[in-house]
């Protein structure tokens, strides 16, 4: 995975459940196994992200904060199924 192929979400000073609602949109647009990058600081969206992935199959790879940012790395799951 290259830094260029990191689809990138700011959803920085929104509240829930616009974080999770700008996750979900824009991972319908990515190809299988694509990574989505989703800086958020709205602190429920860490709980919300987990559980996105795992009733959508997604795979979280990285759920980290600095300062008050939350950055989320999340990979969509091979296919639709």
């Amino acid at each position: 995975m290259t830094e260029e192929s990191v689809l990138r979400v700011d959803a920085r000073f929104l509240f829930c459940p616009e974080p999770i609602r700008l996750l979900h949109q824009h991972m319908r647009s990515l190809v299988p196994l694509g990574v989505i990058e989703l800086q958020a600081t709205d602190p429920t969206t860490e709980a919300d992200v987990r559980q996105f992935c795992h009733f959508l199959g997604h795979e979280l790879i990285e759920a980290t904060q600095q300062d008050q940012v939350w950055l989320f790395k999340i990979r969509k799951k091979q296919s639709a199924d």
